[in-house]
């Protein structure tokens, strides 16, 4: 273990939760008789491919933070086999070794180095697309896959709201946002129709990864092939439809909508938007067209004549030519799992939604006190940006974007980064702080090597001996194979003893 003050010369740095895949077993005697039968019906001689994948093991996915490390970086330091994706720069194949890799618990990922995420669902936000400095919401964005993807799309610039309905599973996207070190981000806790009330036509890009009948996970989730059913696909499509309805209202003229599911099911894919194409043609108020996105490996057209032959309808063939720009990834071809992406884009002329100012709310003395802790424990040239759009809700201190409007009577989890908590003339940073610096814009820092006891001790939540003067310290991780490190959380030095900051939550037993 060893500790450094701003004179010293530390590395430098420029700059979730993980389903674990079953083993390797032969679920196709267990798959539901009807979802096989229509599986069987829609796919033909694929079909035997397509059910030779279950007896294999899900594949598992790791997607590298560029806002902490770059790809190169994380090669170099990464102690897992690798396999690059053709659809994303920063995903890649987790692959077999003996031992068998535990990603999840390893350090690295503590230090929000990388996402634990199924290797297709990797492809929705490269076709999303969001670009530095714009607005993008998320409108069903737990457990936050989707989210930190976008959040590293967008360098921490511009805007991301990142929204889920479910309270607990807004925590859950909260703590992966979190320790990704996402910063120009508020996360909502609300329903698609009250968002939509608020904010308008105001996102220059959407995404609504719905809720579906989870075909595509069969071969990681148990749950899902035991809830599985006709009927729940019919009820999945229904709400799909709802949520889409509501999500267009949000995307600003000329901006961009994706759908995407998780299921093969075609009344909830083509289906899906198939009606909203019919509710939003050219004489709509707002109007959308499917765009054809770009060509990868792995991505295969979308099948409007399954709803022909599965539903008997009879489609024009205008709009059978826009649901064949759908993409679909299958398990049995190119991709590890199964997924399915629309790209919509709003093309009428209509208005946008009117920037609604927000008033920050901050008396002088929360902000003197949040000054001296910034200049007793951070590097000045970031005080500008921490001081710049502070508000306090309560006790609790945030960097709010410039670009968020006000957010009247949303319900709110955080309305911007996390910055700590006053308490009683005096600041307790939060772990989103420690998780959103780099390793040199802390004055006072410990540097703990990935074998050092003194690690596992402090992921445990204990104290360590640490000389030196009484101050907050930055605690990281210091790479292995490369002059950097990588915060993992707060400690304050007191008496020669480091207290330990990092959340009871994340500590590990």
């Amino acid at each position: 273990m060893t500790s450094s003050d701003a004179s010293s010369s530390p590395p430098e740095q420029e700059g979730s939760r993980a389903e674990t895949a079953l083993p390797g077993n032969d679920l196709g005697n267990n798959l539901p008789a009807e979802f096989m039968r229509r599986m069987e019906s829609l796919l033909g001689e694929e079909y035997t491919s397509f059910l030779d994948i279950y007896a294999h093991p899900a594949a598992v996915g790791l997607r590298v933070n560029p806002l902490k490390i770059s790809v190169e970086e994380f090669i170099a330091l990464t102690p897992f086999r690798l396999e690059a994706l053709d659809w994303s720069a920063q995903g890649f194949l987790l692959l077999e070794t003996d031992p068998p890799p535990q990603p999840g618990k390893h350090p690295y990922h503590a230090a929000g180095l990388y996402y634990l995420q199924d290797p297709s669902a990797m492809a929705v936000v490269e076709l999303l697309d969001p670009q530095p400095g714009e607005k993008v919401l998320d409108l069903s964005a737990a457990p936050g896959g989707k989210a930190t993807h976008i959040i590293a799309r967008l360098q921490n610039q511009g805007l991301l709201v990142a929204n889920e309905m479910h309270p607990r599973r807004a925590w859950d996207l909260a703590e992966n946002l979190e320790r990704w070190g996402a910063r120009n981000t508020a996360i909502l806790n609300d329903e698609p129709s009250r968002l939509a009330d608020h904010f308008g036509a105001f996102f220059d890009r959407v995404l609504v990864d719905a809720p579906c009948s989870g075909e595509g996970m069969f071969r990681k989730s148990q749950a899902a092939r035991t809830a599985w059913s006709p009927r729940l696909v019919q009820s999945c499509a229904l709400r799909q439809a709802s949520i889409l309805e509501e999500a267009a209202r949000m995307v600003r003229p000329g901006g961009r909508l994706v759908y995407s599911t998780c299921t093969f099911a075609p009344e909830e894919d083509e289906g899906v938007v198939m009606d909203f194409l019919e509710n939003h043609s050219g004489g709509s108020p707002a109007a959308f067209e499917v765009i054809q996105p770009k060509s990868m490996k792995g991505f295969f057209s979308g099948q409007p004549a399954w709803l022909e032959s599965t539903l008997g309808l009879r489609l024009s063939a205008p709009l059978a030519a826009q649901l064949e720009r759908n993409v679909r990834l299958w398990p049995q071809r190119e991709a590890p799992e199964g997924h399915f992406i629309a790209v919509l884009q709003r093309v009428d002329d209509g208005p946008q939604a009117a920037f609604k100012p927000f008033k920050a709310k901050i008396p002088p003395d929360a902000r003197e006190v949040f000054r001296q802790f910034c200049e007793a424990t951070l590097e000045a040239p970031l005080l500008p940006q921490l001081l710049g759009e502070l508000t306090l809700e309560g006790a609790y201190l945030y960097a709010r974007p410039s670009l968020l409007p006000s957010l009247g009577k949303l319900r709110v989890i955080h309305p911007g980064w996390w910055l700590g908590q006053l308490k009683a003339r005096r600041c307790e940073p939060s772990h989103a702080l420690a998780m959103g610096l780099r390793s040199d814009q802390a004055l006072h820092r410990v540097f703990l090597h990935l074998e050092d006891p003194a690690l596992a001790a402090y992921l445990r939540g204990e104290s360590l001996p640490l000389a030196g003067e009484n101050a907050w310290v930055l605690v990281t991780i210091e790479g292995v194979g490369i002059k950097m490190a990588f915060p993992i959380g707060w400690g304050k030095r007191t008496a020669g003893v480091l207290k330990n900051f990092y959340p009871r939550g994340l500590r590990r037993s």
